[in-house]
């Protein structure tokens, strides 16, 4: 499906590097084929298993999808992260929703870094929103996605004019794990890309997988890649109609089973005829391995979409039982504060009076009443944000997003058996104890 060639690396370095970096020589780069037009010869079972995975994942947008969508932004935040200067494990879901409430309401004590995961989420949700709606996302689309993900290093908008490289030295491409094509190709295979992303040749996985691995072939930018990458299947699979509300977080475990993605990238970078045998076995190595990760994001979802159940179920008896302690009939009326934002809760894990106020177009008593039985009835908690200020949280929600989150970074999706094995915030005190954290 493509080819490699070599290319003279003249170095002008001759101090302040090691050695190594100091060489010149050749080196080996990609030139993948174009998408469009070109044979794909999908196996029967990585066809069958896409079919399966796909209606699976067009189950999660019924009831219940907007909860998930919201829990998964958090799960995602990483994704948001514009910038190199976060380091370390991510913001805890509850600093992340409260940086978000910090946007327009007065909260103190925020972190900067979880400032920045919060404004960048809304501007990586904002721009991949765009590129879903387009009638046919261009080239130049994704280059403004790009300087969204990347709005303070301008020295890396565009698509590039250098040639870049992955792994082993920051000075030489001499010896790398994977030299991308020339720069003088770019601009041709970026048009090809968006013309295939825009037709609907394939199945969405399986679209959604060949533009990921193309565009990871591709490199067009010389930072910022594996972010545009993956914001780009989720762009497919929501164009598609798989995910209409629900998120799949495909990418996450693509992270937690690096090996066998960056495996599965290799095997797509082959240069086998197309046609051929080999050319096919190949392919079908990478779908597979992107279909795999679509099932273990899918199955996760369908874990969350069912623990929400159970907490909306265990929020409605303990409203029940606190009305009736109060000599209140157990169900509020549904059109009263407390019903409407007790389905709400996993949207909005983190509000205040003024915030129910704008979101329910209520007065400010009724939605302190609200807020005030919910908390009565030990759904909320409260924590001070302002002198004479207090914001209402939903912790079991942020709790959820928090042993999800640790689920997906293990590679065994169960941190009963296996750790997290990036960063994580860590477990929720009040789950320390739990054996399924």
């Amino acid at each position: 499906m493509g080819s490699w060639e070599f290319a003279p690396w003249e170095s002008d370095l001759d101090s302040g590097v090691p050695r190594a970096d100091q060489r010149s020589g050749q080196y080996a780069r990609y030139v993948p084929d174009l998408l469009n037009g070109a044979w794909l010869a999908v196996s029967p079972e990585v066809s069958r298993h896409a079919a399966s995975v796909e209606r699976r994942t067009r189950a999660l947008n019924g009831a219940g999808a907007e909860g998930l969508a919201a829990i998964a932004r958090f799960l995602l935040r990483s994704e948001a992260i514009a910038s190199s200067q976060i380091e370390g494990i991510a913001p805890s879901a509850q600093q992340v929703a409260l940086a978000e409430l910090g946007q327009s309401e007065a909260v103190r004590g925020i972190s900067e870094q979880a400032k920045l995961v919060a404004n960048n989420m809304t501007v990586v949700r904002e721009a991949t929103t765009r590129l879903v709606e387009r009638d046919a996302v261009t080239v130049d689309d994704i280059v403004d996605l790009h300087r969204s993900l990347l709005p303070d290093d301008p020295r890396h908008h565009g698509i590039r004019t250098v040639q870049n490289w992955i792994g082993r030295s920051n000075w030489s491409p001499v010896g790398a794990e994977f030299v991308p094509p020339d720069p003088a190709r770019v601009p041709a295979l970026m048009a090809d890309l968006v013309d295939y992303l825009n037709s609907a040749a394939h199945a969405p996985l399986i679209q959604a997988a060949m533009v990921h691995a193309q565009f990871e072939t591709i490199h067009p930018f010389t930072d910022g890649n594996g972010r545009v990458g993956r914001a780009l299947i989720h762009t497919v699979l929501a164009r598609r109609g798989l995910t209409e509300q629900a998120v799949l977080p495909v990418s996450l475990v693509l992270a937690t089973l690096r090996d066998r993605y960056v495996d599965g990238l290799s095997c797509y970078r082959h240069e086998s005829a197309p046609g051929s045998t080999a050319s096919a076995a190949a392919t079908n190595e990478w779908l597979a391995t992107f279909i795999d990760a679509a099932a273990i994001a899918a199955a996760q979802s369908e874990q969350i979409m069912t623990a929400i159940a159970a907490l909306r179920d265990e929020w409605a008896a303990r409203l029940g039982a606190y009305r009736t302690s109060i000599g209140q009939r157990p169900v509020p009326r549904s059109d009263s504060a407390a019903a409407r934002l007790l389905h709400q809760l996993p949207e909005a894990p983190v509000v205040t009076t003024a915030t129910l106020t704008r979101i329910f177009g209520i007065s400010f008593p009724a939605a302190s009443a609200g807020l005030d039985e919910l908390h009565q009835a030990k759904i909320l908690s409260t924590k001070s944000i302002e002198r004479g200020a207090r914001v209402y949280l939903a912790r079991e929600v942020l709790d959820l997003i928090t042993l999800s989150e640790r689920a997906l970074a293990s590679t065994q999706f169960d941190t009963r058996v296996a750790s997290p094995n990036r960063g994580v915030p860590a477990v929720p005190r009040a789950s320390s104890t739990d054996a399924s954290t």
